[in-house]
Protein backbone atom coordinates (compact mmCIF):
# COMPACT_ATOMS: atom_id res chain seq x y z
CA UNK A 1 0.00 0.00 0.00
CA UNK A 2 2.76 2.56 1.07
CA UNK A 3 4.50 1.92 -2.70
CA UNK A 4 1.41 2.36 -4.44
CA UNK A 5 0.98 5.90 -2.22
CA UNK A 6 4.72 6.91 -2.66
CA UNK A 7 4.00 6.29 -6.64
CA UNK A 8 1.15 8.59 -6.83
CA UNK A 9 2.79 11.55 -5.02
CA UNK A 10 5.56 10.71 -7.44
CA UNK A 11 3.71 10.75 -10.29
CA UNK A 12 1.70 14.47 -9.37
CA UNK A 13 4.46 16.01 -8.69
CA UNK A 14 6.47 14.71 -11.65
CA UNK A 15 3.64 15.69 -14.04
CA UNK A 16 3.15 19.48 -12.22
CA UNK A 17 6.95 19.95 -12.85
CA UNK A 18 6.57 18.77 -16.84
CA UNK A 19 3.31 20.57 -17.28
CA UNK A 20 5.63 23.76 -15.75
CA UNK A 21 8.62 22.97 -17.99
CA UNK A 22 6.61 21.95 -21.31
CA UNK A 23 4.21 24.96 -20.46
CA UNK A 24 0.53 23.11 -20.96
CA UNK A 25 -2.51 22.92 -18.40
CA UNK A 26 -3.58 19.96 -17.01
CA UNK A 27 -5.33 18.63 -13.67
CA UNK A 28 -4.22 16.62 -11.51
CA UNK A 29 -5.28 13.49 -12.36
CA UNK A 30 -3.94 14.12 -15.65
CA UNK A 31 -0.56 15.09 -13.90
CA UNK A 32 -0.49 12.05 -11.56
CA UNK A 33 -1.21 9.77 -15.09
CA UNK A 34 1.96 11.60 -17.28
CA UNK A 35 3.89 11.61 -14.06
CA UNK A 36 3.69 7.17 -13.43
CA UNK A 37 3.64 7.05 -17.23
CA UNK A 38 6.84 9.20 -17.45
CA UNK A 39 8.28 7.11 -14.94
CA UNK A 40 8.20 4.43 -17.11
CA UNK A 41 9.07 6.48 -20.25
CA UNK A 42 12.00 7.77 -18.56
CA UNK A 43 13.81 4.68 -16.95
CA UNK A 44 13.37 2.85 -19.99
CA UNK A 45 15.17 5.85 -22.01
CA UNK A 46 17.67 6.97 -19.24
CA UNK A 47 18.17 3.15 -18.62
CA UNK A 48 19.59 2.92 -22.48
CA UNK A 49 21.99 5.27 -21.74
CA UNK A 50 22.97 3.72 -18.13
CA UNK A 51 21.06 6.42 -15.95
CA UNK A 52 19.48 5.12 -13.06
CA UNK A 53 17.66 6.37 -9.88
CA UNK A 54 18.04 5.34 -6.63
CA UNK A 55 15.97 7.77 -4.04
CA UNK A 56 12.66 9.84 -4.19
CA UNK A 57 14.38 12.83 -5.57
CA UNK A 58 15.91 10.98 -8.57
CA UNK A 59 13.06 8.72 -9.35
CA UNK A 60 11.26 12.58 -9.49
CA UNK A 61 13.91 13.86 -11.83
CA UNK A 62 13.50 10.34 -13.88
CA UNK A 63 9.65 10.51 -14.05
CA UNK A 64 9.39 14.20 -15.02
CA UNK A 65 11.71 13.65 -17.88
CA UNK A 66 9.41 10.83 -19.20
CA UNK A 67 6.40 12.83 -18.55
CA UNK A 68 8.21 15.80 -20.58
CA UNK A 69 9.08 13.14 -23.61
CA UNK A 70 5.32 11.69 -23.38
CA UNK A 71 3.97 15.91 -23.61
CA UNK A 72 6.08 16.46 -26.50
CA UNK A 73 5.13 12.96 -28.50
CA UNK A 74 1.43 14.66 -28.09
CA UNK A 75 2.21 17.81 -29.29
CA UNK A 76 3.98 16.65 -31.97
CA UNK A 77 1.05 14.59 -32.55
CA UNK A 78 -1.51 17.23 -32.66
CA UNK A 79 0.16 19.15 -35.04
CA UNK A 80 0.18 16.81 -37.52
Amino acid sequence: MWNFIVAIVIGAIAGWLASLIMKTSSGLLLNIILGIVGGFVGSFVLGIIGIGASNFIGNILVSVVGACIIIAVVNLIKKK
